[in-house]
Formats: C-alpha cells, sequence, structure tokens
C-alpha cells in the first residue's frame, strides 16, 4: 500500500511516515500545503492520502477543499483527513459527497498506532471511518432538536456505530448482541427516521449521515 501524508507540521507528517513505515505502508511523498498534494497525488497515485484539513496559506480548509478536488479525478483513491478540532460541518459534507473510501479522525487520535493503521487500511479498501469524537458531536447535535427521541439507547448505540462505518458483526462484537438482533435494531433505526433500508454499508452510512446534517 503507498501513502501521501500532507500537513503543514513537519514533525507530524514525519512521525505519520515513521508509524506507517512501521506497520510496512510506503510513504511515496511528505508535502505541507494542498497544491503540494494535488501535485504529489498525480504524480505518485497512491492507495490513500492523510490530509490535513487546516493547511496553508490561510489554515482555513484548504486541505478539505483539496481532498474534495483529489477525489473528483480520482475515485478510487482513500482519503483520511486529519483535524486538531472539531470540523463537523466538513466531516458530514464530505462523507455525505464521499462515503466509499474516506475517513475524518482527530489527531490525537493517530498517536494511537492500532487506530492509525486500521484507518488508513479501512480507508484504503474503500470503507468509511468516522472518529468517534465527531459522531458523538453529530449526534449530540441532533438531540437538541429532538429528532432522535422516537429512538431508544440502544438504538442511539447502534445509530452512532453506524455512522462510524461498522458492519453488523463490528457492532454485534461491541455491544454483545447477536447478528439478528443488529439486524433488527437498524431495521427499526431506518424505519423510525424515514430511511430506506439498504443492503450497502456505504448506502447506509450516506443515508446516516445525510440525516445527521440536516442541522449541523
Amino acid at each position: 500500500m503507498r501513502a501521501v501524508i500532507a500537513d503543514d507540521s513537519v514533525l507530524l507528517r514525519e512521525g505519520l511516515a515513521r508509524l506507517l513505515a512501521e506497520a510496512g505502508i510506503e510513504v511515496v511523498a511528505l508535502v505541507g500545503d494542498a497544491d503540494e498534494l494535488e501535485t504529489a497525488v498525480a504524480e505518485h497515485a497512491p492507495d490513500v492520502a492523510l490530509i490535513d484539513i487546516r493547511m496553508p496559506p490561510s489554515y482555513t480548509h484548504e486541505g478539505a477543499r483539496a481532498a474534495g478536488r483529489i477525489r473528483e479525478r480520482d475515485a478510487k483513491i482513500g482519503l483520511l483527513l486529519l483535524s486538531q478540532s472539531l470540523e463537523s460541518r466538513y466531516a458530514a459534507e464530505l462523507a455525505q459527497q464521499h462515503p466509499s473510501g474516506f475517513g475524518y479522525l482527530l489527531k490525537d487520535r493517530v498517536v494511537d498506532v492500532a487506530v492509525l493503521v486500521d484507518a488508513v487500511e479501512r480507508v484504503a479498501a474503500g470503507q468509511t471511518v468516522l472518529d468517534p469524537g465527531v459522531v458523538s458531536f453529530l449526534l449530540g447535535r441532533r438531540t437538541h432538536a429532538d429528532r432522535l427521541a422516537v429512538l431508544t439507547e440502544r438504538e442511539r448505540e447502534v445509530l452512532a456505530l453506524m455512522a462510524q462505518g461498522r458492519s453488523n458483526a463490528a457492532i454485534g462484537r461491541q455491544l454483545v448482541l447477536t447478528g439478528k438482533t443488529v439486524e433488527t435494531h437498524i431495521g427499526n433505526i431506518l424505519t423510525k427516521l424515514d430511511l430506506p433500508p439498504e443492503d450497502d454499508d456505504h448506502r447506509r452510512v450516506l443515508a446516516v449521515l445525510a440525516w445527521l446534517q440536516q442541522e449541523v
């Protein structure tokens, strides 16, 4: 697997590169801004790009916008966005528009090698990865609007894991539920929220995030 890392912090991108290299992931380019990122992706055609949301020159959302442009040119490349703080608007928008092969982690999470490598591998494989902190924030916003009032506490737990891109089996393992029980909860959630059930995990995440984004 080949990766490009884009972050204006030299220490962070060098550190990420070492962690990935130790896991057998080849880092083909380290860059510090959005323009260099797009050039590196075009030149090296990596399997995945790790991208800081805020980069020079304005340190607003250059990374997120570059990620969108990269995905428009290449639907297969995995995109793992990194942020120092919650950027719920951009996480929801990008995940809604490009759920396949998309991830978003807070930077304090990537110091855990297992979390980082798992996220990179899942995103490169076309899966969706969302930081639990982002999901909790989005769910909290929806709670204020009383849109989750129709769900039971267990259904909210299942919904949070669904929005993280977890499979039925993974949800069952984490919540200690049988596969049939997980399927029942998901069916109830989709029915209560007026979301049509889908077999494809990515469409399921897309539907959940579209619903969550309504008041973000």
